[in-house]
């Protein structure tokens, strides 16, 4: 590959995202459109093919040497969608060979968090690392190891789920169907019932009470940055059982790195701080003093497409 772009899609549960990229990260232009509401996927295809044609006719200079995408439940392997839970479309979906018939270019699909992770080694802070983890902190908790230089897919390409690794025995109840997974803590809406419970704990002493109902991680990332305790100690506890299980993530890979990505992990501090302490203190003495955890090097609202963007440069080439 010489000059050429690459298209970026991001299917996400609500909307949907692509943009073409330049070959340094570099994002020419980039369109959106919903996710829902389309009685099939052949007609959200259709859709899809509409919305970038749009872009595509603006810049028809440029090369596009391939469609890379990042998707629920995408496995890299097979170029499918296999039950995605917070997708309309059931079943399994073959998208990269329907895409690539619709588009006529070359086409690959991964798992939306294993995307971020190529990513961070193609665009991102991890360039210069060969073993690194990327977790995304956001509505889930998901995650991708990157060993040696190349991604763990497994035997049947969905290794890699630490998110729903037992972070509780037999805690909280998971969309996955499980109970006690790291999602229920360490995601979103973890994070808000961790407040919930604290503020149950500690009655009428936080400022977050008259928003109970209505309660997001952002209120108690505010809360937490004007002092409130039970804010503070949501973030605390969050940290101690993420940093637990990052610590046994470490014991299968040793990586250099864990980076941290997603709208959880934008409390900065309020969350790196007790997170590197609990990681350090549930690490084996071997792995003490190894690990960096760190924020993508990848810009919040871009760094879908260019996850996605990124797989025609590690796998089209």
């Amino acid at each position: 590959m010489n000059t050429q772009y690459s298209l970026g899609i991001d299917i996400g549960g609500t909307n949907t995202v692509a943009g073409i990229v330049s070959r340094n990260g570099e994002i020419i232009s980039k369109t959106s459109l919903p996710t829902r509401g389309h009685a099939s996927f052949e007609v959200f295809l259709d859709a899809l093919k509409t919305a970038t044609d749009k872009m595509l006719a603006q810049h028809s200079n440029l090369e596009i040497s391939g469609i890379g995408i990042g998707a629920p439940n995408g496995n890299f392997y097979n170029g499918t969608i296999e039950y995605a839970p917070n997708l309309e479309w059931e079943g399994v979906i073959r998208v990269a060979e329907l895409v690539e018939q619709k588009f006529g270019i070359k086409t690959v699909l991964t798992n939306d968090a294993n995307a971020a992770a190529i990513g961070e080694m193609i665009y991102g802070n991890a360039r210069d690392m060969r073993d690194f983890i990327v977790i995304t902190l956001g509505t889930g908790v998901g995650s991708g190891i990157v060993c040696g230089g190349e991604l763990i897919y497994g035997h049947d390409g969905f290794a890699g789920e630490i998110g729903h690794t037992i972070a509780i025995p037999g805690g909280r109840t998971c969309g996955c169907g499980r109970k006690g997974c790291l999602e229920t803590y360490a995601s979103a809406g973890g994070v808000v019932k961790t407040a919930l419970e604290i503020m149950d704990a500690l009655p009428g002493k936080s400022v977050m009470e008259n928003r109970r109902t209505q309660l997001k991680a952002a209120d108690v990332y505010q809360a937490a940055i004007a002092g409130d305790e039970a804010a503070i100690l949501t973030f605390e506890q969050t940290a101690l059982i993420l940093g637990a299980s990052l610590a046994n993530s470490v014991a299968h890979t040793s990586p250099e790195a864990i980076f941290l990505f997603g709208g959880v992990a934008n409390a900065g501090d309020l969350l790196l701080t007790p997170l590197k302490e609990s990681l350090e203190e549930n690490l084996l003495n071997i792995y003490k003093g190894k690990v960096q955890i760190l924020r993508s090097g990848l810009p919040d609202a871009d760094a879908a497409i260019l996850g996605a963007a990124s797989l025609v440069q590690k796998y089209l080439k």
